[in-house]
C-alpha cells in the first residue's frame, strides 16, 4: 500500500544515511591508523632501519631480541585478523538494529489487525507525505465508521470481528490504492485521497458504503455490515490543514449517522454549530452527573384488574434550567457514549432505593438498565451494593433491560440476571417485540414480566395488524405464565382493550405522567383513599 511503501522507503532512507555516517567514521580511523603507519614505514626506509635493527640484534644476541620481534609482528597480524572480524560483525549488527528499528517504526505507525496506518501515522507522517504529493490543498478527507458493525461482533464472536475488520481493510486497499487508507480505531476509518469535484467524491463515498456492504462469510456464517461516510474537502477561499479535514469529516459523518444507516454526506459549515453545541452539551452533563443534578422521577404501575399502584417505574430527568427540560433519550445516549452511563446510573438508582423506603414494602420500583452495561460483569456487585448501603430489599427491585442489551453480550448478561435474580430481585423484558431476538431470549433467559412497546399499544384500536401482534405477545407471555405491562396507555378505549385481552398490568398518562418523589407519595395517598380507588378502577 501506497502509505506503507513511502513510510518503508523514509525509514530505510534515514537508517541507511545514519548506517553510512558510522561506517565513514571506523573506515577514517582506519585510514588515519594506515597513514600513521605508512609514515612510520616511510622513516624507517629513509634511515635505514631494518639493517639498524638487525646490527642491533646481532650485537645484542642474549636480549632474544629477534623473537620479541616475531612475536610483536604475530601480534600485529593477529590485530589486523581481529579488526577485521570486528568490523564484519559490527556490519551484521548494524544490518540487524537497521531491520529491527525498521520493523519497531513501522509497528508503532501501523495497525497490528488490518496492517492499515494508525492514529500515530495520521500525526507523524500524513502531512510530510501529503506535502510530497502536491500539499493538502489537492487532497480530500473521507471520514467512514461501520453501520451494525457491534451486532455483527456480538454474534460472531471477537475473532469473526477482526477477521471482519481485516476484509474490510482489504476492500479499502484495492478502492484506494494509492491513497492514504488509516484505521483510527474500533471500526473507524479514514482515507485521504487526491482531491476531485465536489460529484466525484460523492461517487467515491457511495463506492464505499456499496463495497462495504457486501456481505462476506466468517466462521461459515454470511454477514453483513454497512457505512457511513462524512467527506471534507478544502475550500476554494481557504486551504485548511489535516487536522481541519479530519476534524470537518468526523462532523460531517456525525450528522450522516443521525440522518441514517449508509448515509454519504458532505461537511456543512453549519455543522460547526451543531458539533459546538454537543461538545457544550457533553460538559454540562459532565458536571450535571458529578453534582448529581440528573434526578429520578417515578411513574406508577398499575394492576388494570383492581386499580392498585403495583409499584413505580425510575424515569431520569434533567433540568439543567428552570423550564429547561432535555429528553432522557438525548443526554442518556451522550452519558453511553462518553463513558459517564454507569456513575449517572448509579447515581439514579441510589436515590431511588432512598426514596423507595419511604414507601410501602411491597411496591417495586422498576429500573432501566442501559444496553451497554449489560456487559458489564461487576453489575450485579454495583446494584447489591447500593441495596446493601440504602437498606432496600432485593425483593422490591425490578430491572429492566431491553432485547438489544441482551444480543451485546449474553453470556455476560445471563450470569449478571441469574446472579440478581438468586438474591430477589426480579427483571422485566422491556420494549418486547422491537428487537429481532424476542423468542430465543424467552427460551434462554427467565423474566419476572414482559414488556409491551408503547408502539403497539399506541396502535390498539387503530391498527389491526399491530392489534393482533398485542393480542399475540398477551397470549405468548400467558402461556409462559409471565404477566404483561403495557406502557404508553393514554385512552380510555386503550385501557378496555388491553384489560379485555387479560393483559395484567399498565403505566401511561391515562394514569399518571412522571412524578418527583414528594408528587409521587402524594399520589399513593390519594390512590390509597376510597375514592381514589373509585377513580383508578373507574380508569
Amino acid at each position: 500500500m501506497l502509505s506503507g511503501k513511502w513510510l518503508f522507503r523514509a525509514e530505510e532512507t534515514m537508517k541507511k544515511k545514519r548506517f553510512w555516517r558510522i561506517s565513514i567514521g571506523v573506515y577514517s580511523e582506519l585510514l588515519l591508523l594506515s597513514a600513521v603507519a605508512l609514515v612510520l614505514w616511510a622513516v624507517a626506509v629513509h634511515n635505514d632501519a631494518y639493517e639498524q635493527l638487525h646490527d642491533f640484534i646481532e650485537a645484542h644476541e642474549a636480549l632474544e631480541l629477534d623473537e620479541v620481534l616475531v612475536g610483536l609482528i604475530c601480534a600485529g597480524l593477529m590485530g589486523f585478523v581481529f579488526a577485521v572480524r570486528r568490523m564484519n560483525d559490527f556490519r551484521r549488527e548494524a544490518r540487524f538494529r537497521r531491520s529491527a528499528e525498521t520493523q519497531a517504526s513501522w509497528t508503532a505507525v501501523h495497525d497490528a489487525l488490518t496492517g492499515l496506518p494508525n492514529r500515530r501515522f495520521l500525526e507523524q507522517h500524513a502531512v510530510q507525505m501529503i506535502a510530497e504529493r502536491g500539499g493538502m490543498q489537492c487532497h480530500a478527507v473521507l471520514a467512514i465508521d461501520l453501520d451494525g458493525f457491534k451486532r455483527v461482533n456480538d454474534l460472531i464472536g471477537h475473532d469473526g470481528g477482526d477477521a471482519l475488520l481485516a476484509d474490510i481493510a482489504q476492500r479499502l486497499r484495492r478502492l484506494f490504492p494509492d491513497d492514504i487508507v488509516v484505521r483510527l480505531g474500533g471500526d473507524e476509518f479514514v482515507v485521504i485521497c487526491k482531491i476531485a469535484p465536489a460529484l466525484q467524491l460523492t461517487v467515491r463515498a457511495e463506492e464505499i458504503i456499496s463495497n462495504l456492504s457486501r456481505p462476506v462469510a466468517i466462521k461459515g456464517v454470511h454477514v453483513e455490515i454497512g457505512a457511513c461516510v462524512g467527506i471534507a474537502a478544502p475550500s476554494d477561499r481557504q486551504v485548511a490543514t489535516l487536522k481541519d479535514l479530519l476534524l470537518r469529516a468526523d462532523y460531517a459523518l456525525y450528522s450522516g449517522k443521525k440522518a441514517g444507516r449508509g448515509c454519504a454526506m458532505h461537511y456543512d459549515p453549519a455543522m460547526d454549530g451543531a458539533m459546538s453545541g454537543r461538545a457544550k452539551l457533553e460538559q454540562q452533563l459532565r458536571r450535571a452527573v458529578r453534582q448529581k443534578a440528573i434526578v429520578p422521577h417515578y411513574q406508577p404501575l398499575i394492576d388494570l384488574e383492581t386499580g392498585d399502584v403495583r409499584g413505580f417505574e425510575v424515569l431520569a430527568r434533567w433540568e439543567p434550567a428552570p423550564g429547561q427540560f432535555i429528553p432522557p433519550d438525548e443526554f442518556i445516549q451522550i452519558a453511553d457514549d462518553i463513558g459517564i452511563i454507569i456513575e449517572l446510573s448509579e447515581n439514579l438508582l441510589r436515590r431511588a432505593c432512598t426514596d423507595a423506603l419511604n414507601w410501602p414494602a411491597h411496591l417495586k420500583i422498576a429500573f432501566n438498565v442501559a444496553p451497554s452495561m449489560m456487559g458489564d460483569r461487576l453489575l450485579a456487585h454495583r446494584i447489591l451494593t447500593i441495596l446493601a448501603d440504602t437498606g432496600l430489599s432485593p425483593r422490591q427491585l425490578e430491572i429492566e433491560v431491553t432485547e438489544s442489551a441482551l444480543v451485546r453480550d449474553l453470556d455476560t448478561a445471563t450470569a449478571v440476571i441469574n446472579s440478581l435474580r438468586k438474591e430477589g430481585v426480579t427483571f422485566a423484558l422491556d420494549d418486547f417485540g422491537t428487537g429481532y431476538s424476542s423468542l430465543s431470549q424467552l427460551s434462554n433467559l427467565t423474566f419476572d414480566y414482559i414488556k409491551i412497546d408503547r408502539a403497539f399499544v399506541e396502535a390498539v384500536g387503530k391498527d389491526r395488524k399491530r392489534m393482533k401482534i398485542v393480542k399475540s405477545i398477551i397470549a405468548l407471555a400467558d402461556g409462559l405464565d409471565i404477566p404483561t405491562t403495557a406502557e404508553g396507555i393514554e385512552r380510555p378505549e386503550q385501557l378496555a382493550q388491553l384489560k379485555s385481552l387479560d393483559c395484567k398490568f399498565g403505566q401511561g398518562y391515562l394514569f399518571a405522567r412522571p412524578m418527583t418523589f414528594t408528587e409521587a407519595s402524594g399520589f399513593l395517598q390519594n390512590a390509597a383513599a376510597p375514592e381514589g380507588v373509585a377513580q383508578m378502577k373507574q380508569a
